[in-house]
Formats: structure tokens, sequence, C-alpha cells
């Protein structure tokens, strides 16, 4: 694969985008920049601290200004938070000569695999009914996620099963002729 390509995973929380960078740089030979981790590294706190000593806008600033420099990479798979594509200008950095990819899950499936670390994730806590309150999240993001085509169910699959059918995208991606103007 190429090492000067970028890959952006993004989607809800809970779809598996940190474990599966993980696996995705490892086979592709590239650097794997986990967004809320670079995130949280800078700012000396957890995401969830964030959130509560400066609220969303505050984390939404900070995870502005490290998209800005975590784009400006090349041979790297991001991982992005669950709202960050949702920000124009995050978007249109992600979006620039990356290969974006959208993980998605069920919301029995993102309740099961978020629930234990409910504490931790500030567009959950609080709520009783989860899975109504990831339907609800899921419901208003649609618009921005629908964005991102190139789609992975990720319900039911290892990380290693969603990276392979990642590859074999790229691969196939990269093996199909572009056609120019009259051809």
């Amino acid at each position: 694969m190429d090492t000067e390509m970028r890959v952006v995973l993004t989607g809800f929380m809970g779809t598996g985008k940190t474990v599966v960078a993980r696996e995705l740089a490892a086979r592709l030979r590239l650097t794997c920049v986990d967004l809320d981790g670079e995130i949280e590294r800078r700012a000396g706190m957890t995401v969830a601290e964030i959130f509560a000593a400066r609220g969303e806008a505050g984390f939404r600033a900070l995870e502005r200004a490290v998209v800005g420099e975590v784009t400006a990479r090349d041979g790297v798979v991001i991982a992005t938070g669950g709202g960050a594509i949702a920000d124009e200008q995050n978007l249109a950095h992600l979006s620039r000569g990356s290969v974006m990819v959208r993980l998605s899950a069920s919301p029995a499936e993102i309740v099961r695999r978020v629930g234990p670390s409910v504490a931790d994730r500030p567009l959950l806590r609080g709520h009783v009914d989860l899975e109504a309150r990831v339907r609800e999240l899921l419901d208003a993001r649609a618009s921005v996620y629908a964005r991102v085509p190139f789609e992975v169910v990720t319900d039911g699959l290892s990380p290693a099963a969603v990276a392979d059918h990642i590859v074999a995208r790229l691969a196939d991606a990269a093996a199909t002729p572009v056609r120019g103007a009259g051809s």
C-alpha cells in the first residue's frame, strides 16, 4: 500500500474506530493516530474531564486544532471521535487527500460495546435508556455520517475482519482504472 496515503475512520462511538485504526495501520504499515487520545495527551485530561471543565464547545475547539495538525501528515490512519465530522472545518480537513471510511453499528451493539464505559462518555452519562439516547444521537448525525459513503457495518465482526474489508476495498479502488474525459 501507499505509505503516503491517509485513511480516516469515522462514525459513532462504539463502532470500533480506535481498535480498527490500530489494526489497519499495522497492516498498511502506517502510523495510527487516535484523535481523542491526541486531544487528551495535549490537554492533560480525559475527554470526560475536558467536557466537564470546558463544555462541549471547549472540547470541539481543541478537536479542531488537533484535526488541523494531524491532517497535515501523510502515512497515517486517523480514528476520529464520533462527532468530529459534524464540524464543517474538521470535515474539510479530514476529507482533503484522505480515504474516508465510516464505521457503523446497530444501536443495540453500540450500547453493548460502550455500556461498561458509559461514565467516560459525556454524551451518554446520566441517561437511563442508553439505546434511546444512542438512537437520538444517531438520528441527529445521520446526514453528517451519510456524507461518507464508504461504510463498513461492524456488527458481529472482529476488528481484524473490519480491517480486511477496508484493505480489500482500498485494493479494489487502486486497481480500478480512472477514465479520463472522452474515454
